[in-house]
């Protein structure tokens, strides 16, 4: 395989299209930090989808509850709810 490509993104974010989101980012300044925070979600995110924990978020609510089950892995839920938010099904548009 050759060199790595770099990927380029441009992203516009308003509030109303993510509120969670945005309330996190906007804390940030513009720039490397704001890219980094942005970076940091989206591969928490990746890792905790990859990982099985949760397909998609109509199961984010059963995250929330506390597990009574034996043997089931315990599952960050403020993780796993804010991944679902950011990782989320997409909008049509």
């Amino acid at each position: 395989m050759g060199t790595p490509i770099t990927i380029r993104l441009s992203v516009e974010l308003e509030r109303a299209d993510n509120p969670p989101l945005y309330d996190d980012l906007i804390k940030f300044p513009k720039g490397p930090r704001r890219v980094n925070r942005l970076r940091t979600l989206a591969y928490a995110g990746l890792v905790l989808q990859q990982s099985g924990q949760t397909t998609s978020t109509m199961e984010a609510p059963c995250l929330s509850k506390p597990n009574s089950e034996p043997n089931t892995p315990n599952q960050d839920t403020v993780a796993a709810l804010a991944s679902m938010e950011l990782f989320g099904p997409s909008r049509n548009e």
